[in-house]
């Protein structure tokens, strides 16, 4: 049976505080770098950058829409220059005249009604703009909520990460002091286990929180003060005191 006095036993106490210690951290930074908001924000920022992708192509369309109009409106407007100005010089036969007259007219109900287009156009795309920078502000709104909540964790999960490296270290030069044979009982047990070591308080054991059988504890107490024993439920190791019995 592996055995180590009975001071040393009661080390593993202070040694088991400081992994509960660091076991907790862990916890609480786990829970933090899992903040259920960041997964929803990041959730709304892909569906409003979506949304936001798909109203600006919606405004890029509209726009080359416009410049086509805009461009069909100027190639019409040419055409009535030329033709007002070659009807303005007066040259041609008469039926050349007023068959330029009769194109001036079809020309300008042309130009008339592609404005009426260039018009509309122009309607719309006012609205998509706006629908546009509506869902930029939808997009810059949850990036400043996703930016103030990631940095208010990203400070609280640093705080947890110094207290952690000064834990592991009071815990690093903690061991150093304790009975090898005994520590890396401690270490196997406290890998398997998720515990260490705990007291035996008044029959209880603090590792599995239940009392032991009558048999347990008669085997335990007959057990030499300096041997080691474990919990016959959580199967860590047992720290006995007589002021604890």
């Amino acid at each position: 049976m592996a055995k180590a006095a009975p001071a040393e036993q009661l080390k593993l106490l202070e040694l088991q505080g400081l992994d509960a210690k660091l076991k907790s951290l862990a916890n609480r930074r786990r829970t933090l770098e899992t903040d259920p908001r960041i997964t929803d924000l990041r959730d709304a920022l892909s569906v409003a950058n979506g949304s936001l992708g798909t109203a600006k192509l919606a405004v890029h369309d509209a726009e080359t829409e416009l410049r086509r109009s805009e461009a069909d409106v100027e190639q019409v407007a040419s055409r009535i220059e030329r033709d007002e100005a070659r009807l303005n010089s007066g040259t041609g036969l008469s039926k050349d005249l007023v068959a330029l007259q009769s194109d001036i007219a079809s020309l300008n109900k042309r130009r008339s009604d592609l404005e009426d287009v260039e018009l509309e156009i122009l309607e719309r795309l006012d609205g998509l703009r706006e629908r546009q920078a509506a869902q930029q502000q939808i997009v810059d709104d949850i990036q400043g909520s996703f930016s103030g909540i990631r940095a208010e964790l990203d400070a609280a999960i640093a705080e947890i990460v110094a207290e952690e490296t000064d834990v592991r270290a009071q815990r690093t030069g903690f061991a150093e002091g304790l009975d090898a044979g005994m520590l890396a009982i401690y270490e196997k047990t406290l890998a398997k286990r998720g515990v260490g070591a705990a007291r035996l308080f008044h029959g209880k054991s603090e590792g599995s929180g239940m009392t032991l059988s009558p048999g347990d504890l008669a085997e335990v107490k007959a057990a030499a003060e300096d041997e080691i024993v474990f919990c016959p439920d959580s199967g860590c190791i047992l720290v006995r005191s007589a002021e604890w019995n």
